[in-house]
């Protein structure tokens, strides 16, 4: 009989040998998933696994009313948008009808990666500008376009030439009111510098929870004054709401609504189909006029009918279930969990965030433990060892990055908190680097 390891590592190495090296799997102990249900994840052995991360699954793995309405859908027809279903329209006016009036028609494709390339290229048609700004540690993609704007892909990407990095608002230490200021500053600066090589911004493109850069949500509504700096230029917003989207932030449907603004192209993914491969944007009709003009757009599985029942299916859940309300009841309850374990343990900063999209900043306070980013890493791995999945985001990976399905309970995060304070009480993980 093949144990437990002796499996994961045959299944380790079939995997390189057939999948090459640039795949990356997480945690030290790698899992081997077989099943999900709701807030849960269970691996070969039977071990449930309590997923604290996975923002893909938003309604809860394998929710059933998703998985019937998939089923029914593909034992009926599936085909592409060549052809008329009202699948894809009935789906579009509920998702506009969840946006502001302006944004009036909505594009679909099957990642968030090609949603953001489609956005940015309606954008350099409308603007007949090529520039492109992000924050410093964004990511936003892995098309050719995209990947050169997402700098957290890693060292090895090298930015585009029309690509511009601003440093991402983070309020540490400074007056909330100063946020905003210091933030349009950047963006500014990053006008300046493409104006000095005779280019125009397209498009300031901003992940509205600053997810790779280490989660900053605060103060809701920092944000007006970069989008009016960019606009001034000739510029637009483009809300790219792949990760912060339907209710997760709790206090709006749209991670932009916090900051009381209108984009002109709002991108979506992951969390749009609870798993299926399914996303797309919203654009003002004004916007999109000059791309439709000279580029006939079509995308072989982007807006199918399967993919449509699935994305309809996740709204009936968010709005049946109420897991807007959910996600900020059960996410302001979080935070406060996580805050109060700094009385306890010193390695633990701020708790940034909204709803639930949880970021807990881990810190030195002496020179004898391990840097954040280590701590971060044996964190990760230590919970995952007691059933608790979560990740690490930012430029040094020393924030830990929590974004569970918007099903979680207070009992989650009760369990959730409980196991970080065992973790972190551990004398072992705070041995010298």
């Amino acid at each position: 009989m093949h144990s437990p390891t002796n499996d994961t590592t045959a299944l380790q190495a079939r995997r390189a040998r057939l999948l090459g090296p640039a795949y990356r799997l997480f945690y030290e102990e790698p899992l081997h998933l077989v099943r999900g249900e709701g807030v849960w994840l269970h691996d070969t052995q039977g071990k449930r696994y309590l997923d604290a991360y996975n923002n893909v699954a938003s309604v809860g793995h394998a929710h059933p009313h998703v998985v019937e309405a998939i089923a029914r859908q593909a034992r009926t027809l599936n085909t592409h948008t060549r052809y008329l279903h009202e699948g894809i329209l009935d789906y579009a006016e509920r998702l506009l009808s969840h946006m502001p009036p302006a944004l009036g028609h909505a594009m679909f494709t099957c990642s968030g990666s090609e949603a953001n390339d489609l956005a940015l290229r309606i954008a350099r048609a409308h603007t007949g500008a090529q520039g492109l700004i992000i924050t410093r540690y964004a990511y936003h993609g892995v098309t050719a376009p995209l990947a050169e704007a997402s700098p957290s892909l890693g060292a090895l990407m090298r930015l585009g030439h029309t690509v511009r990095t601003v440093p991402a608002p983070q309020p540490v230490g400074q007056d909330p009111a100063e946020v905003g200021r210091r933030f349009a500053h950047g963006v500014r600066e990053a006008i300046a510098e493409l104006a000095a090589v005779g280019m125009r911004p397209a498009a300031l493109l901003v992940d509205t929870v600053f997810s790779s850069d280490g989660v900053f949500t605060a103060p809701a509504g920092f944000l007006q004054e970069a989008v009016q700096a960019v606009r001034e230029a000739g510029g637009l917003l483009i809300a790219d709401e792949v990760q912060s989207g339907f209710g997760r932030t709790g206090e709006a449907f749209w991670g932009f609504e916090r900051h009381g603004l209108v984009p002109d192209i709002v991108t979506l993914g992951k969390p749009m189909g609870n798993g299926h491969p399914v996303a797309g944007l919203a654009v003002q009709p004004g916007v999109l006029a000059a791309f439709a003009a000279t580029c006939r757009y079509f995308n072989t599985f982007g807006g199918n009918p399967v993919s449509m029942a699935a994305a309809s299916a996740v709204l009936d859940v968010i709005e049946r279930e109420g897991l807007q309300a959910n996600a900020q009841v059960v996410g302001t309850y979080l935070h406060g969990r996580l805050a109060a374990l700094r009385q306890r343990h010193p390695q633990v900063g701020e708790v940034r965030g909204a709803g639930l999209f949880v970021g807990l900043a881990l810190v030195q306070p002496d020179a004898a433990g391990p840097p954040p980013g280590q701590l971060a890493a044996r964190v990760v791995n230590a919970l995952r060892q007691r059933g608790v999945l979560l990740s690490a985001t930012g430029p040094a990976a020393d924030t830990l990055k929590i974004r569970p399905p918007l099903v979680f309970q207070r009992e989650h995060a009760d369990l959730l908190a409980d196991t970080l304070d065992e973790v972190l009480a551990d004398p072992a993980l705070h041995r010298p680097a």
